[in-house]
């Protein structure tokens, strides 16, 4: 079957065939990171829908929404090779009325940590997340675990609405280096990509520590190794479902998280760690 292009609700409507519907929301630009989520959708479900939208509520004023990449043709052949059977592709006035007036709030947890660097962009997240699912009406949504606190968000939105889709986290893409796959990646210039790499060399000399105290001090020192070339926004140990501050006492997942600047990209990156101290 070829793959259809929907644009609106009612396209999304003719396309449905029955089955199981899993639905990979993306921004585009897609990569082999998104790639290992419509794979992992395929498996999971009768029909594949990969949603491609560029959220603007998502992004701050001072944001890089107007050079975010926009790759639609060669996005389309993504889908195509993976066996998407639908790419969900509205314009912002498909998705937003002139005078909307209503939007999700992301609450405490969605203004702390990377809520705390761009104020409102959870809100955003959450607001268009819930509207795909109320267009697509997934039984099963993939999101990377890249975008950890995104995904406790999600995880938390759909629990306390009532959200009857069941979400999946799956596993960061990295490059053979250890740089976490993202459609950003492609801002930096050599040199940068080189400093960009003390991010994940950050959190693996973390994971190799026994207690918060000490992840946290043995990724800080790496990233303060790299010099005045990364600008370190935030490096946190936190609780996987609430995003607060895991304490030296802590036992169980926890979310090693660190967000950076180099050159003018803003860069994320986490591992998930398992702590049982003594």
């Amino acid at each position: 079957m070829d793959l259809i292009i929907a644009r609106n609700r009612d396209d999304l409507v003719k396309a449905r065939t029955g089955g199981e519907v899993a639905l990979v929301p993306t921004m585009g630009a897609l990569h082999e990171g998104h790639r290992s989520l419509i794979r992992l959708a395929r498996a999971r479900a009768d029909q594949v829908v990969v949603s491609i939208f560029v959220n603007p509520l998502q992004f701050g004023p001072s944001e890089d929404f107007s050079r975010y990449p926009r790759t639609f043709d060669a996005d389309l052949e993504v889908c195509r090779s993976e066996g998407v059977d639908v790419v969900f592709h509205p314009s912002a006035d498909d998705m937003y009325h002139p005078d909307r007036q209503v939007s999700l709030r992301s609450g405490r947890m969605g203004e702390i940590v990377e809520g705390a660097s761009r104020p409102g962009h959870f809100d955003g997240v959450l607001t268009v997340v819930l509207k795909l699912f109320n267009l697509v009406q997934p039984h099963v949504a993939i999101f990377g675990q890249k975008d950890a606190q995104q995904l406790a968000l999600i995880r938390r939105m759909v629990a306390d609405l009532d959200v009857p889709a069941e979400i999946i986290g799956a596993p960061t893409v990295r490059e053979p280096d250890g740089l976490a796959l993202s459609s950003r990646n492609r801002y930096l210039s050599a040199a940068d990509r080189q400093v960009a790499l003390a991010l994940s060399r950050a959190l693996r000399a973390g994971a190799a520590e026994p207690v918060p105290s000490r992840i946290r001090a043995a990724a800080q020192a790496v990233l303060d190794a790299a010099g005045p070339e990364l600008d370190v926004d935030y490096l946190v140990l936190v609780d996987p479902a609430t995003f607060t501050e895991a304490q030296e006492s802590y036992m169980g997942e926890a979310v090693l998280a660190v967000a950076a600047k180099v050159g003018s990209t803003r860069l994320i990156d986490n591992l998930t760690l398992t702590l049982n101290p003594a």
